[in-house]
C-alpha cells in the first residue's frame, strides 16, 4: 500500500482528497497546523471512509519540525501539498505572512524530499497565476502575468521554485491550477468551514441564508460582463479531489511526460457572481439578502479554464453541475447548524 503525505489535509480541498485517496486504497498521513481548520475533520473523514488517517499537528514553515517529521516517516511514496494561506483579499492585508507561510513551507518540503529520496509531489496551484488573461478560456500555455495579489504571487513563486527544482533535483511534480472550488461531500460530513468571517463567496452565501450573516456583499457590478459582476469558473471540490488522486497515480505509474506537468482544473464554464446566487436560490428555495458594494482589491474581472489538456492528457473531467455544487454546499451548511 502506497503512503501519501497530504499537507493541509484537514482543510477544505485537503480533507476531500484524503477521502478519495483512502477510498482507492492509499495509506494517508496528514500534516496540518489547524490554522484554518478543525481537528474534528479527522473524525468525519473516518466516518466516511472507515479509516482514520495518521495525523500530526505542526507548521510546515518551521524548518526544524518539518525535518523531524520526515526523519520519523521514511516510507512516504508521494506528497500532495495543500498547506497554504489562500484568501486573495486577506493576502492584500497580510502580504508578509502569506510569503512566509506559502513559500517557506514548500522550500522545507522540497529540502526534505531531497534528503529522504521522495520523488513525487502534487502541488496545489491556482488560476490566480494567470492574473487577468488576454484570452479566454485560459490554457496552460497562457503567459504568467503580474500577480494581482500576494496570494497569487506566492503560487507563481512556488511554481518557479518547482520548475528549477525539478531540473536539478531527482524530483517530479504536477502543479494543478484550479479555478474556484466550491460545494461539499455528499455525506455533508466535510465541507468548507472557514474560521471567522468567510473570504470566499459560497460560504458567505450559505451563512447568510441560514442567518449567521445579515447581508451578502457582492463586490462590484460595473465589470465588463453580461450582468456587471465578476465571472469565475466554479468547480465541485469532489471533482478537484479526484484530480489529485489521478495526478499522484500518474506519477507513481510512471505516466508523466515531463518532470513538471501543469494542468488546469475547471469546468470550462464562466459563471458570474449573480448567476451563482440565483443557482443557490433555485436549489435551496431561500431568498438571499445581498447588496452591491465597491470592487475588492486584488479581484480580476473574469477568468475561466480551457480544460481540454487536463481532459485528454490527465484523463480527468469535472462531472458535477453548478446546481449540484450549490445544493451540496447548502446541505453542508444545514448539517453544521446544530453545531454552531
Amino acid at each position: 500500500m502506497k503512503k501519501i503525505l497530504v499537507t493541509g489535509g484537514t482543510g477544505f480541498i485537503g480533507s476531500h482528497t484524503v477521502v478519495e485517496l483512502q477510498q482507492v486504497g492509499f495509506e494517508v498521513i496528514v500534516v496540518d497546523n489547524l490554522s484554518n481548520s478543525s481537528i474534528d475533520v479527522l473524525d468525519n473523514i473516518t466516518r466516511i471512509t472507515g479509516i482514520r488517517p495518521t495525523f500530526e499537528e505542526f507548521d510546515l514553515s518551521d524548518r526544524k519540525k518539518t525535518a523531524e517529521f520526515f526523519s520519523r516517516n521514511k516510507n512516504i511514496d508521494g506528497i500532495i501539498h495543500f498547506a497554504a494561506f489562500k484568501a486573495v483579499g486577506e493576502s492584500m492585508e497580510k502580504p508578509v505572512e502569506y510569503y512566509q507561510n506559502n513559500v517557506v513551507s514548500l522550500l522545507n518540503i522540497l529540502e526534505n524530499m531531497k534528503e529522504n529520496g521522495i520523488r513525487d509531489l502534487v502541488f496545489s496551484s491556482s488560476c490566480t497565476v494567470y492574473g487577468q488573461p488576454d484570452e479566454l478560456p485560459v490554457t496552460e500555455k497562457a503567459p504568467i502575468k503580474q500577480a494581482w495579489s500576494p496570494y497569487g504571487n506566492t503560487k507563481q513563486m512556488c511554481e518557479e521554485i518547482l520548475r528549477f527544482s525539478t531540473v536539478s533535483l531527482p524530483i517530479r511534480s504536477i502543479a494543478l491550477r484550479y479555478f474556484n472550488p466550491i460545494g461539499a461531500h455528499e455525506s455533508a460530513l466535510i465541507g468548507e468551514l472557514p474560521l471567522g468571517v468567510p473570504n470566499n463567496l459560497v460560504p458567505f452565501i450559505t451563512q447568510t441564508a441560514i442567518g449567521l450573516r445579515k447581508t451578502l456583499n457582492v463586490f462590484g457590478n460595473d465589470y465588463d460582463t453580461p450582468d456587471g459582476t465578476a465571472i469565475r469558473d466554479y468547480i465541485h471540490v469532489v471533482d478537484i479531489a479526484k484530480a489529485h488522486v489521478i495526478a499522484i497515480q500518474r506519477m507513481i505509474g510512471e505516466k508523466g511526460k515531463s518532470k513538471l506537468e501543469i494542468f488546469n482544473l475547471g469546468t470550462g464554464n464562466g459563471t458570474s457572481v449573480l448567476e451563482v446566487i440565483h443557482s443557490f436560490e433555485r436549489v435551496s428555495g431561500e431568498k438571499l439578502n445581498y447588496s452591491i458594494v465597491p470592487r475588492r482589491p486584488g479581484d480580476v474581472e473574469k477568468v475561466w479554464a480551457d480544460t481540454r489538456f487536463a481532459n485528454e492528457e490527465l484523463g480527468w473531467k469535472a462531472e458535477l453541475s453548478l446546481d449540484e455544487m450549490m445544493a451540496s454546499a447548502w446541505k453542508w451548511e444545514k448539517a453544521l447548524a446544530p453545531r454552531k
